[in-house]
């Protein structure tokens, strides 16, 4: 696995995502005979085609694809800012079973901007080839982290994209380019530039007067905590973004690129100047099937144990009540335009 899986895996871990995502790269896959299946180009000479460069290779697509299979959140959400639909769609983990047909009440934070019912491919890392070819869709949107393995036998069921999970704004263009409008690409990637140079605005006392922010991503319990660095994506580079410095505990070093630090509760009391703390929360217990409260049930529990931690509340932080709680699925998990904003 390699290191910015290593990063969303432990960094990720709402109910079930990490052992998901693990299942997806490690477990057997589909036995479903694809060699004698090969992609309807019938009508390709009638169409305007182009050829997109991505991850793994480079797939030419023709026309405007009218059934897109959408593999995590990672693409679905550009795919939305960009005012396209989906057909199919595969999460993280197995929250919901069955078809999307309610997406808006079964899909994390993502559903409300979604008008039509989904066909479920299951596991974004494992997505039900048998769905896919019952579907036959005419595009298919994954991540290199999820999907790299499969991109062969995908391929054969429709033209394939696969791009790096947190590299905004040439997924929004590639995006763009696949479903045949590049011009939505630069409007929307302005958009995002305008909303951060806004909040940098609306922040600058604040982060003039306490610029120093200790970010974490951590377990409900305080039982897996790392510090935040370049392997969490948005949640780190939107602060730096915002005129935040980001600390870290003296003489530690990032790890290898995109592999999160880990740091003990004990050691935090370390980072002596950190004048904000920011914990990205996710709950292993917690089931997340009601997605109008799911964000008071990633961080009910945490904040709770925070709150009794004296370890916890010994720190400058806590004591001058700068210390903030923000879903780890809302930033990591939507590294774009929907997440920034």
């Amino acid at each position: 696995m390699g290191s910015i899986q290593k990063a969303v895996v432990m960094s990720m871990r709402i109910p079930v995502l990490a052992a998901a995502l693990v299942v997806a790269i490690s477990a057997c896959r589909s036995t479903v005979d694809l060699r004698q299946i090969e992609p309807d180009r019938s009508t390709s000479s009638s169409k305007s085609c182009r050829t997109i460069e991505h991850q793994s290779g480079a797939t030419e697509i023709c026309g405007q694809p009218q059934k897109i299979a959408v593999l995590g959140p990672f693409v679905l959400e550009p795919l939305v800012a960009l005012g396209f639909q989906p057909a199919a769609f595969a999460d993280h983990a197995t929250l919901h079973q069955g078809p999307y047909d309610d997406p808006g009440q079964q899909i994390l934070f993502l559903g409300k901007h979604l008008t039509n019912q989904l066909v479920n491919l299951g596991s974004a890392g494992q997505p039900s080839i048998e769905k896919l070819l019952e579907l036959k869709p005419d595009l298919i949107l994954g991540t290199e982290f999820n999907n790299a393995d499969e991109y062969e036998t995908l391929s054969k069921i429709a033209p394939t994209i696969l791009l790096q999970w947190d590299d905004v704004e040439t997924n929004v263009e590639k995006i763009a380019e696949a479903v045949d409008h590049p011009e939505k690409s630069h409007q929307l990637i302005t958009d995002m530039a305008q909303r951060v140079t806004a909040g940098r605005d609306v922040f600058s006392s604040f982060a003039t007067e306490h610029s120093n922010v200790l970010l974490l991503s951590t377990d409900s319990q305080l039982e897996s905590i790392h510090m935040g660095s370049s392997a969490h994506g948005l949640c780190a580079s939107l602060l730096t973004d915002l005129g935040f410095n980001l600390v870290s505990l003296p003489g530690v070093k990032e790890n290898q690129p995109g592999a999160p630090v880990p740091i003990s509760l004990e050691a935090i009391t370390q980072v002596v100047d950190a004048e904000v703390i920011i914990l990205l929360g996710f709950d292993d217990n917690t089931e997340l099937l009601d997605t109008n409260h799911s964000e008071y049930q990633q961080l009910t529990d945490l904040k709770q144990t925070w709150e009794k931690n004296a370890i916890a509340q010994s720190l400058n932080a806590s004591q001058a009540g700068r210390v903030y709680f923000i879903p780890a699925y809302m930033c990591l998990g939507l590294p774009g335009p929907i997440g920034t904003e």
